[in-house]
């Protein structure tokens, strides 16, 4: 691509950011659905932005850790959602419900279908079945197996407490730790990237700096009106309230993320897609998790559990079950078209049904199919005790 390719394309992707960054700041009060289309749109450009970002992020620190940092911006606004339910919950306990609603929905999208449309896309594009996962995804898959583990024993207790913040925030900061551990080597990028690529050192960092602040920028000022005006379309269709936190809004917040990824898959890049979920999910459920009940305690100005009523526990309960059947299926470092469509049936089909006795068979569902592959398979179970072997040396180690 050439000089003047470039400053044309980005200058369309800047102005695709810029259009709803100048409607926000100026007052203009929009109505259905341009109020969903405006921010999603400029949620779309961010996330282009944010995929040079992360691609011209590599020159300077591992592979491993600019995806981490990627997924972590796209993820910003499930933060701020679940951030602001989790703040409203210590005064109003009814915004405990949309809390853990917002976080499960979260995060059963993000295996459930993001996971899963990686896989399609890359299909789609190559029509090869199969996505393989570089080495350093085992630092991956070992934050997510700590985390689910140990997520287990919420739904048992029945509430989130500060004593799981301390858990979960630890198996985060050891896994940016491990990452930023990683080998550092220079990537091959094709495209804009190429081109800024080829800028002196300094202005370079200055460009990736300054695309990361724009992406990050935009998907936090657009991402709460995108969902509300989601969440209005769905009010008008008389869709159950907690449904609507559930899902319309995390698929809303979520929406960067997802965007980045079918973009990698897209390109040819499946690797950098399907490694920026598994990082997103990470994050999800350790930091995201995490905050929740510090979040609570600070608004209440004590200490103080987050109770979880019945269904609240159900729908954690199914939610570590999916993360445990889908660590099973990359415990070998890929994922097939086979175990998308898989992973994409199972999350579809439970949205059908709303009872308490259907979510806890789908959840024992998952565990079932998590053992069968493990005790079928010896690759994904040899991948496994690898990673949990590594975990409890680092352990011992410190």
């Amino acid at each position: 691509m050439s000089q003047k390719k470039l400053v044309i394309y980005l200058g369309l992707i800047l102005s695709i950011c810029a259009q709803w960054i100048i409607l926000k700041f100026s007052g203009i009060t929009l109505h259905t659905p341009w109020n969903a289309v405006a921010p999603g749109v400029a949620i779309f450009g961010a996330a282009f932005l944010l995929s040079w970002a992360a691609e011209l992020a590599q020159f300077e620190i591992p592979e491993a850790l600019a995806i981490s940092f990627l997924a972590f911006i796209a993820v910003l606004p499930e933060y701020a959602v679940d951030a602001y339910f989790a703040w409203e919950a210590a005064k109003d306990p009814q915004y405990i419900h949309y809390a853990t609603a917002n976080m499960t929905g979260a995060n059963r999208l993000l295996i459930g279908m993001g996971w899963a449309t990686v896989i399609f896309a890359y299909y789609f594009r190559s029509k090869k079945t199969k996505v393989v996962l570089p080495k350093t995804s085992r630092i991956d898959l070992m934050a997510l197996t700590l985390a689910t583990l140990y997520c287990f024993i919420i739904p048992i207790k029945g509430t989130l407490t500060y004593w799981d913040s301390i858990v979960l925030l630890s198996i985060f900061a050891l896994y940016i730790f491990k990452q930023s551990q990683t080998h550092h080597a220079e990537p091959e990028v094709e495209g804009p990237v190429a081109v800024l690529a080829k800028l002196p050192r300094g202005r370079r960092i200055f460009v990736t700096v300054l695309l990361f602040f724009i992406s990050g920028f935009t998907i936090f000022i657009a991402a709460e009106p995108f969902a509300e005006g989601l969440l209005e379309s769905g009010r008008r269709f008389g869709v159950e309230e907690f449904i609507l936190v559930q899902w319309l809004a995390p698929l809303a917040s979520e929406s960067p993320e997802f965007i980045v990824a079918i973009i990698f898959a897209l390109n040819k890049k499946p690797t950098a897609s399907l490694s920026t979920l598994v990082s997103s999910k990470v994050n999800q459920w350790t930091l995201l998790v995490g905050m929740l009940p510090l979040i609570y305690s600070f608004s209440a100005g004590q200490i103080l559990p987050m109770g979880l009523d019945a269904r609240q526990s159900e729908e954690i309960l199914l939610t570590v079950a999916q993360s445990f059947f889908a660590i099973a299926v990359i415990a070998n470092l890929s994922i097939s078209l086979w175990e998308a469509l898989i992973l994409f049936g199972l999350f579809a089909t439970q949205l059908f049904f709303t009872s308490g006795a259907v979510r806890h068979v789908y959840a024992y569902v998952y565990i079932g199919l998590a053992f069968l592959l493990l005790l079928t398979q010896k690759e994904n179970r040899r991948g496994l005790y690898a990673v949990m072997r590594e975990t409890f040396t680092l352990s011992a180690k410190h």
